[in-house]
């Protein structure tokens, strides 16, 4: 393969598969995607989007975690041109039409090695064969000195024919760029000229002793023979930016435009990592033993099912494991903070409303609504239509937890009945499948009925299955809320158990089960009766029929359930607690 001269612009995603995609890593997605939608070329060729694994580090790779990063973006709807293939909801996305694959970094050695080869016959590059004790004493050394380490080139008092033979004979080495002696100066589209002093950059590693590429070298080669042209990606980048940049002039490649987003920080000012997850199950930890001496790191280890090493050093900070913190989070039933595009999945969220807020991360569209407001509502054709590099800002982004789920509240309640009926399904197929298969059997107009019941006060999809609790429950055996019980039902002398007893007659004696008849009848009994208001028989029916003081509108909720599994609750309540 030989470097391309790219004729239309190409931009790239290109995320280690060492995990689920974060949200940080979705938002250089979506602004590689938007950038190359909104640009055409001289012939109206729309820019292309590509994807590709940088799965260089073999130890922390896995199929696993590539498949669920290319899911995690097509759940998103952000759809490489360019790319491994994925089947995904009845369509297919990516492929190889440019031929510039494999999009697998690890299939891609030998090319990384004739590169290298290249750049150590020109004296561009040199193999080192220190062995790590070596470096380590060196390092060392220029600590007690109070000296930043650097290589010293020893290994170029080596002939270049010795260093090659060397090479050949399997010795083990590492090979080291040789750093250009002057300064570089990076142009960014979003922060500007950056200059880097002449002497600031020293040899480093661009093939490990594993015999992989490290991250510079492979994504600069990379770049180069998939013809791309711009880079966009987050600012804890930009240090990179030079090492490549001296790559590409060392082996003659041009280089791309670059544009460094701003990173994005939890409200508290920290980066946003997966290490919040770890952060928030160890505080749990850490203060349910404060409260029970008794709970010792012996009986957490017995508890979760991992060993007494593993849970002291995640006491102590020394790991950030995500499954040692999804296992103390689901022990202390703490809730973990949403970080990758997963976590939002399960939760409950709308891929719609993860982009929208997502593209506000940093980027202004710089527009303004009817009323005044900055416009910060539009879906992901407004997005693509009108991205470019000049409305990216500096400043680092906060996460405003809050702010997206009011984003993803007003997402489901835009949707219809029947689409909020249909998404929820889909939601509960993929990550409750015991609430799928209840929830399925309801005929159809009841299902209608739960989602209008539900639409209204769920923030996410998973919350409205919380508030769907009633609908998995038997008529006769499910728990009850024994302060909603002492409030609603058996004050002032079982008041509310008497206010049952006497509506039961005229609910069974309805002809009409609808919601609406059923609300006129609740509101035409508390009239008759001088109710203060229709709360004083809500109220007593909501607890018997859903074992709590909190649940959807009363009339969607009695005709979901139907007329007999209504009337043989609110029995059952009067019978335990009428006597």
């Amino acid at each position: 393969m030989t470097p391309t001269t790219p004729d239309h612009l190409v931009t790239r995603f290109a995320p280690s598969p060492t995990g689920h995609l974060h949200i940080g890593g979705a938002r250089t997605a979506l602004f590689c995607w938007a950038f190359a939608r909104s640009h055409r070329d001289a012939r109206g060729r729309p820019g292309r989007f590509m994807l590709r694994i940088e799965d260089t580090d073999a130890a922390r790779s896995s199929d696993e975690s590539a498949r669920g990063i290319l899911e995690d973006l097509a759940w998103l709807g952000i759809d490489w041109d360019d790319g491994p293939s994925l089947h995904y909801q009845g369509r297919t996305i990516g492929g190889d039409e440019r031929h510039v694959g494999p999009f697998f970094q690890a299939q891609r050695r030998d090319t990384y090695d004739r590169y290298i080869r290249q750049l150590v016959e020109q004296e561009r590059a040199y193999p080192a064969f220190e062995r790590a004790e070596e470096l380590d004493a060196k390092r060392r050394e220029a600590t007690a000195k109070k000296q930043t380490y650097r290589y010293d080139r020893a290994a170029l008092s080596i002939p270049l024919p010795d260093r090659l033979r060397r090479m050949a004979s399997g010795e083990p080495h590492v090979v080291r760029l040789r750093a250009p002696d002057d300064a570089l100066v990076v142009h960014d589209e979003v922060l500007g000229d950056v200059t880097y002093a002449a002497g600031e950059m020293d040899d480093f590693v661009i093939r490990k002793a594993d015999g992989f590429p490290t991250y510079h070298f492979a994504v600069v080669v990379d770049d180069e023979l998939m013809g791309v042209t711009h880079v966009l990606r987050a600012q804890e980048h930009l240090n990179n930016t030079p090492r490549h940049v001296a790559l590409q002039r060392a082996l003659g490649f041009r280089t791309p435009v670059y544009g460094h987003m701003p990173i994005i920080m939890n409200m508290d000012g920290s980066k946003m990592s997966k290490r919040d997850k770890a952060r928030a199950a160890r505080k749990a930890a850490k203060d349910a033993m404060a409260k029970d001496p008794k709970m010792t790191a012996e009986l957490l280890a017995d508890s979760t099912a991992l060993d007494v090493a593993t849970v002291n050093g995640f006491l102590a900070a020394e790991s950030d494991a995500v499954e040692t913190a999804e296992l103390f989070g689901r022990h202390f039933g703490v809730a973990l903070p949403e970080v990758e595009i997963w976590d939002f999945r399960r939760s409950g969220y709308l891929p719609e409303a993860i982009v929208n807020f997502v593209a506000l991360l940093g980027w202004n569209p710089g527009m303004k609504t009817a009323d005044g407001k900055d416009l910060e509502k539009f879906d992901a054709a407004f997005l693509a239509e009108r991205f470019s590099m000049d409305r990216i800002g500096r400043g680092n982004s906060k996460f405003d937890r809050s702010k997206l789920l009011n984003f993803n509240a007003a997402a489901i309640g835009g949707l219809s009945d029947e689409q909020f009926a249909r998404r929820w399904l889909e939601w509960m197929l993929e990550h409750e499948a015991e609430a799928h298969r209840v929830v399925s059997k309801l005929p159809h107009d009841r299902l209608l009925l739960l989602a209008r019941a539900l639409k209204p006060r769920a923030k996410t999809f998973r919350e409205a299955l919380r508030s769907a609790a009633f609908v998995f429950t038997s008529d006769e055996g499910f728990p009850m809320d024994m302060a909603a019980v002492g409030k609603h039902l058996l004050a002032n002398d079982k008041a509310g158990v008497g206010v049952l007893r006497e509506f039961k007659p005229r609910l069974a004696a309805m002809a009409d089960w609808s919601p609406e008849a059923i609300t006129g009848a609740l509101e035409g009994f508390a009239k008759e009766k001088g109710m203060p208001n229709p709360g004083s028989i809500a109220q007593p029916l909501r607890v018997a029929l859903t074992g709590s003081g909190v649940s959807p509108g009363l009339g969607e909720t009695m005709a979901v359930l139907g007329r007999e599994s209504s009337l043989r609750r609110i029995e059952r309540c009067v019978a335990e607690l009428g006597a």
